[in-house]
């Protein structure tokens, strides 16, 4: 490969991908993120960012392959080849023992917004980083679907 290309590959590996909100969960996640900003300042912060990029949908018009409170995600871990299937939620609906996420988790404002077949870098609580893929993204009132 030519020097130009491996350089546009690697402005494409990190570039942040594009997200979308639902417009019905707003105005409690950016409370969520301003009631945590005494407990966990950075995750806060990491929060309000990723809501101030992102692109806000009327629930009718969120891409079924979005990843929205209530969707189960399967994921990949690119460092270590695993695959991990969970639901994303609010942290009253937060159960780890049943897969349920809380959004105020670092792989929680990770995965908000993204979509089927997007590739991001996230920091784990231990300061890790890593870098993940989303593989299927399903609604609460959707059958699992296969990615591309």
């Amino acid at each position: 490969m030519d020097p130009q290309t491996t350089m546009t590959s690697a402005k494409r590996r990190l570039r942040t991908p594009k997200i979308v909100i639902s417009s019905d969960y707003l105005a409690r996640i950016e409370a969520l993120a301003e009631n945590a900003m005494y407990r966990n300042p950075s995750l806060a912060q990491k929060l309000l960012k990723e809501v101030a990029r992102a692109r806000i949908a009327k629930a009718d018009k969120m891409p079924e392959t979005a990843v929205s409170i209530g969707s189960t995600v399967t994921y990949r871990d690119e460092d270590t080849a695993q695959e991990i299937r969970i639901v994303l939620v609010f942290p009253s609906d937060a159960d780890i023992s049943q897969r349920k996420v809380s959004l105020m988790t670092p792989i929680g404002v990770a995965l908000l917004g993204l979509s089927q077949g997007d590739s991001f870098h996230w920091e784990t609580i231990d300061k890790q980083h890593r870098t993940l893929t989303v593989l299927n993204v399903s609604q609460p009132d959707q059958p699992e679907t296969k990615g591309s």
